[in-house]
């Protein structure tokens, strides 16, 4: 401080530019100051010498940094307050008229001033635009403290119409950091997506309430509540009918597509997630990914990938997952890159394509680790533990899923669950440990009854049956029970890929029992079903059963 008193006429300088921020530039302190170019960089060039701050070239393109925080400090502190807010006003209207590419690529310097000013509703419209820009560059920790800012700010403010649409507009934004950051069914994000509910019941805009019930029901969807998911989703799909919006119909479609699939009715499923399809286009979009926090175009894909494997079109599955991977890597959201190459390496799992599925896998960690996404982690782990398990690492494969599993649940996710067990089930299986497969089988069927999750459940009573075959032959008769009842279920799901290995399984036990003629006719009708994906590992082990039974 007593250094900056022997300036004099400097430390007049040095406190316009503490101002400013601990780095600060000549043309901006020139505008601010309004100082002829002579007076300045004398001033400046005393400061120089002095040792205050450092520069960095010559002006008027020089830069400039207090040579420590403190020294900025005591120059900040030395202005009254009045001063000070008098100089932050300054600087707010100079950086929105002045320097206007500033104020569009760091508007949180612009809600900084504006906050110090006084300037409230200026500070909160800037405070949001700031949250949104570090949205947009995946910096989510950034733009929920960018957010919050804004919303505290917001309660002093008198209620109106506006302040609450605003409030509404923040919390959308932050749910959809929340999700990237905690996890999709984080206890956090259901609490911003409630009190976004509360304030929309004083307003009328259905435009605002849908991204809020969107928000709610990705929550319920993926803590396995079902009841409630299915309820929003019907909500979602009426309230886009009723606007007739394409892009409000468009992420209608995404929510009633995951919940057929995952329910098991995988032809509905499939016709709302093609409608999804139909109504999506890239730059149109493209912002809904910051709305919701995924885009939908990615997600649709992903999913009708998967159900049209299920359905028995492995070909076109992987169409629609080469889609969905070119998709995400065009946007350049990493959330839904996230989310498709997980959905990349479920579908190489389908097909039995284990080291394509671990490549995508190790993708999807890599990328969640960069970006700090929990929940593509832990769910990358698990995958990541059965593709190790069926290359030979079967020890450190069975030791990463539940360690994923782990994860996965501390999120408050549940979907899926019966599926990562049912992986867990293989892997013991594959270890040559019935017993501890079964355990996994028993939770995972326990689950889907508890939940109604069953688009994997054929899957789960097929390697039930063989399981205990693997404990002892005695139990031919328990295992077949369980071979046609997996059959049932994917035959009244239309799941012709998983009806065609349950088929499989039962024939090769009728095969082992001398009942050639009923296997014959039992896989041949599956297997003559399928027009594609010949070179599949299911398709492959069907038509080597169907040459031995021959």
């Amino acid at each position: 401080m007593a250094r900056l008193d022997r300036l004099v006429t400097a430390k007049a300088v040095a406190q316009y530019a503490a101002v400013i921020g601990r780095q600060f530039s000549y043309d901006l302190l020139q505008a601010v100051s309004q100082l002829d170019a002579s007076t300045l960089q004398r001033e400046l060039g005393r400061l120089v010498e002095a040792e205050i701050v450092y520069q960095r070239g010559l002006p008027p393109q020089s830069t400039y940094v207090f040579k420590h925080a403190l020294i900025q400090d005591a120059a900040y502190e030395s202005l009254l307050k009045s001063t000070r807010q008098q100089y932050h006003q300054r600087i707010a209207q100079v950086l929105e008229t002045q320097f206007p590419e500033i104020a569009e690529a760091q508007p949180e310097l612009l809600a900084h001033h504006s906050t110090e000013a006084g300037l409230t509703e200026k500070a909160v419209h800037y405070w949001y635009h700031a949250g949104q820009r570090a949205s947009e560059r995946s910096a989510h920790v950034e733009a929920m403290t960018h957010l919050r800012q804004g919303l505290a700010l917001l309660q002093t403010l008198s209620e109106t119409p506006e302040r609450t649409q605003h409030e509404v507009d923040m919390h959308i934004a932050l749910g959809a950091s929340l999700i990237a950051t905690k996890g999709y069914a984080a206890p956090e994000v259901e609490q911003i997506y409630i009190r976004a509910q509360h304030l929309c019941e004083h307003l009328e805009d259905h435009h605002q309430l849908f991204p809020v019930l969107r928000g709610l029901w990705i929550y319920h969807l993926v803590r396995a509540e079902y009841q409630t998911a299915h309820a929003l989703s019907e909500q979602l799909l009426t309230l886009a009918q009723q606007a007739q919006d394409p892009a409000m119909l468009l992420s209608a479609h995404r929510p009633l597509g995951s919940m057929l699939f995952y329910s098991g009715a995988l032809a509905s499923a499939y016709t709302h997630l093609a409608q999804a399809m139909g109504l999506y286009d890239p730059q149109q979009h493209r912002t809904s990914a910051f709305l919701y926090g995924e885009d939908a175009g990615v997600v649709c894909h992903s999913m009708a990938a998967w159900t049209l494997w299920h359905l028995g079109y492995p070909d076109q599955g992987l169409t629609r997952n080469d889609e969905a991977l070119t998709l995400a890597q065009q946007i350049a959201h990493p959330f839904s890159l996230g989310f498709a190459l997980f959905g990349a390496a479920c579908l190489h799992q389908h097909r039995g394509e284990w080291r394509a599925a671990q490549e995508r896998t190790e993708a999807a960690i890599s990328l969640a680790t960069d970006q700090g996404f929990p929940f593509w982690m832990a769910l990358g782990t698990c995958l990541r533990g059965w593709a190790l398990a069926h290359q030979g690492q079967v020890t450190e494969g069975i030791e990463q899923m539940p360690q994923g599993l782990r994860a996965y649940r501390a999120t408050g996710a549940e979907v899926r669950r019966p599926h990562c067990l049912a992986l867990l089930a293989e892997a013991h299986g594959t270890r040559g440990q019935p017993e501890g497969g079964l355990t996994m089988l028993t939770e995972a069927l326990t689950l889907i009854d508890k939940t109604g999750e069953r688009w994997y459940e054929p899957e789960l009573y097929r390697l039930k049956g063989e399981l205990v075959l693997q404990q002892s032959l005695d139990h031919q008769a328990e295992a077949e029970t369980s071979f046609h009842h997996a059959i049932a279920i994917a035959r009244s799901q239309q799941a012709k890929s998983l009806e065609l290995r349950a088929a499989t399984s039962l024939a090769r036990l009728w095969h082992h029992q001398g009942k050639r003629d009923e296997a014959r006719q039992l896989l041949g009708d599956v297997y003559g079903w399928f027009t594609e994906g010949f070179d599949t590992a299911d398709l492959q082990d069907a038509k080597a059963l169907l040459e031995a039974l021959e």
